[in-house]
């Protein structure tokens, strides 16, 4: 009798000890999920920080860099530099800064702003040597005879994506005398030109690859993208 108790209560006792060991298993894999999910979060927390401070980083620099570009164009175009003027264009040009630094700057394609400004500046010389040539032409038409006048709106789709890629073409466009941005709509383009030759020298779409040049868009692809962004990579490695 005395054995069976015995033999009873040991079985007991391993049975309870069992009963703890599954108990203290299962409160520390709870604590382990639990410290594993707080680090996780306050991983996430820390990156959160991290990033949030190099958009906002990026955005103040690129606020900055349109308003230098705005402010000085504004001193070079107004002439008047007293203190009423100057506090005016400060106002004026930190304003338009604020709504459309991310235009000027913006780019969905990987790349690195020192290349689209150097690309920029060398398409400038080509846009004005189209509109020295578009005067000359304009001045033909008005001077010559009356047939070779054929004004139309002419419309094409633009292989272009971001906007300020859009936004530089219709101004180029403009700009050129015999043509006319009338509307930009979903990536269509409606302009008005003078002549059928002004009409067909805008339909070769050189102009359009320049500027994706510029840009970087990716259906104008050039073997110089190569070289002009190796040093990007070689500095990311």
């Amino acid at each position: 009798m005395e054995v069976t108790i015995l033999v009873q209560a040991t079985y007991k006792s391993f049975q309870m000890l069992d009963e703890a060991r599954d108990k203290a298993t299962q409160i520390l894999d709870t604590a382990a999920r639990l410290t594993s999910e707080t680090q996780a979060l306050h991983r996430k927390r820390i990156e959160a920080i991290f990033t949030g401070a190099k958009q906002t980083k990026v955005q103040l620099s690129r606020f900055i860099a349109t308003f230098i570009i705005l402010f000085g164009f504004w001193l070079f175009m107004s002439g008047h530099y007293d203190v009423f003027h100057i506090s005016i264009g400060v106002l004026c040009c930190a304003v338009v800064s604020h709504v459309s630094h991310n235009l000027l700057f913006a780019n969905p394609r990987a790349g690195d702003m020192r290349v689209i400004v150097k690309r920029f500046i060398t398409y400038i010389p080509w846009l004005l040597y189209q509109i020295v040539l578009s005067n000359f032409h304009v001045a033909y038409l008005a001077l010559g005879p009356k047939r070779l006048l054929d004004p139309k709106i002419i419309k094409f789709k633009s292989k272009l994506e971001s906007d300020i890629s859009m936004v530089t073409l219709a101004n180029s466009i403009t700009l050129t005398p015999g043509t006319i941005t009338v509307d930009v709509k979903d990536g269509i383009y409606y302009v008005h030109a003078v002549s059928k030759k002004v009409a067909e020298d805008l339909m070769t779409g050189e102009m359009e690859d320049r500027i994706a040049h510029i840009f970087m868009e990716a259906d104008h692809v050039y073997v110089q993208d190569v070289f002009d962004m190796a040093p990007i990579f070689v500095e990311l490695k």
